[in-house]
């Protein structure tokens, strides 16, 4: 069974989101503001969390900062404006997925859903031995990617996308295929989420002396070579 954390300071909608959770089985912690909400993940341990954007005391932006500071959980962001650039900003600052409101109900639940499986997996055991090249390690079981032996900083997404990259060196990837490969999802999210993770794990490669592995195939995606 699956436990959410809901995170929200508009009780109507809290309680809407926590009823439909728990109608489809799941175990549901809620929370009004951001320093509740964190004091429930560190108590609670959920396998997801929904965090509103919108609050006082502590926001979502500034939530997410801290989980991200101390955990890997995967991050649904509610937000009212429905502007790619409030998108970009969850993406960047780690979260794993976002619905606009007002929002359907089935929509949420999916994605929260899609969320749990894809981190069950991850969880799995399945496939630990480490892989790469010669210069970038893909480390399962520790969940963590070497530069030329020294640890590159990224979030849950961008370890995710170098392991995609790092497992089909040379194959061009469509970005539905890395919104399934990476997000778990081809149909409910958009191209934008692989544009802006693409371009930050593109800089942190850089920044660790390996070039541009990652390259543009215009009209089709991207592929990756292995640096030299």
């Amino acid at each position: 069974m699956s436990h959410a954390l809901v995170v929200d300071d508009d009780p109507v909608l809290r309680n809407i989101v926590v009823k439909l959770l728990e109608r489809s089985g799941w175990t549901v912690s809620e929370a009004g503001d951001g320093r509740e909400g964190l004091r429930s993940l560190f108590a609670r341990r959920p396998d997801v969390i929904v965090l509103d954007v919108n609050m006082p005391e502590m926001d979502g932006w500034q939530a997410l900062e801290r989980i991200r500071d101390v955990s890997e959980v995967p991050v649904l962001m509610l937000t009212a404006r429905d502007e790619e650039m409030e998108k970009v900003r969850g993406l960047q600052g780690g979260a794993d997925d976002y619905v606009t409101k007002p929002f359907g109900q089935q929509e949420l639940l999916a994605r929260c859903e899609r969320l749990a499986k894809r981190a069950a997996a991850e969880d799995g055991g399945e496939g630990l031995e480490p892989f790469g090249d010669e210069r970038v390690t893909v480390d399962p079981a520790q969940r963590t990617v070497t530069a030329d032996g020294e640890p590159l900083a990224l979030t849950p997404v961008e370890y995710r996308l170098v392991s995609t990259f790092a497992r089909n060196p040379g194959q061009v990837l469509s970005r539905d295929q890395l919104l399934e490969l990476v997000w778990g999802d081809s149909m409910g999210s958009t191209g934008a989420q692989v544009k802006v993770h693409v371009g930050r794990l593109r800089g942190k490669l850089a920044d660790a002396g390996l070039g541009e592995p990652i390259q543009t195939v215009r009209g089709f995606g991207y592929r990756y070579d292995a640096p030299s």
